[in-house]
């Protein structure tokens, strides 16, 4: 599902000309992504480069990383000083189902995504679903929003099964392009070209944590075409 061309780079192809970047850890020394303020600004000039038109920063949000939305909100307002280039900046945040998402949800206290600020990036373990997983998500919809599940080809708990009910309740789901590339392994890249190929997918993003992940891929050589025109933020 994402064929590799001998005759187009990820730059020269300009598959991502207009692209928005919906899940993104480039808020530095924040969470397990980027540290320092000069690495967010090199990611986004490779950026700029590549053609992206916008880019939302989703910091987690978690039991382990319990950052506050002020403090995130101040550090955005940091790198969007010290950012001058032509890509949009977005805050949103990645908020893990725990004990912690509950209080939140309670206290309606998030970050959301999207121009009506009605969009929910949310995950969950990789190896176990949370208590009440699918209780939890008719909550979120009850509390005015559209769950966006991140990168659920990841999720090894995850049946086909799992993912058809998922879609049958409308939670939206968000791609990892690099899982399409094997970044992950050979397994989730299966699970993520199937799912695409059934539609499932609304979102896409790059779920970058440092600009290594990205010195892979101007040398990747891909058909241009082989990718479906997904929903912007």
């Amino acid at each position: 599902m994402w064929p590799f061309s001998k005759s187009l780079t990820l730059t020269s192809s300009h598959i991502f000309e207009g692209f928005t970047d919906c899940h993104s850890h480039i808020l530095p020394g924040v969470d397990d992504g980027v540290k320092e303020l000069d690495e967010s600004l090199a990611i986004l000039g490779r950026y700029e480069e590549m053609g992206f038109r916008s880019v939302w920063l989703t910091p987690h949000i978690m039991e382990d990383i319990p950052n506050t939305t002020e403090d995130l909100k101040a550090r955005f307002e940091t790198l969007r000083s010290a950012y001058s280039g032509p890509i949009e900046l977005h805050l949103g945040a990645e908020n893990m189902i725990d004990n912690l998402f509950e209080k939140r949800l309670e206290d309606n206290d998030f970050l959301p995504m999207g121009p009506r600020a009605d969009h929910l990036l949310v995950e969950t373990s990789y190896f176990t679903p949370p208590y009440g997983f699918h209780s939890v998500l008719e909550k979120v919809k009850s509390a005015g929003y559209f769950p966006v599940l991140a990168h659920p080809e990841r999720y090894v708990y995850m049946s086909p099964k799992d993912y058809d009910r998922l879609k049958e309740m409308k939670i939206l789901f968000q791609l990892n392009l690099f899982s399409l590339a094997g970044y992950y392994g050979s397994s989730v890249k299966a699970v993520a070209e199937d799912l695409l190929k059934k539609g499932y997918y609304d979102y896409a993003g790059s779920d970058i944590h440092t600009i290594t992940m990205l010195d892979g891929w101007p040398s990747r050589r891909i058909a241009p075409k082989s990718l479906p025109t997904f929903r912007s933020l």
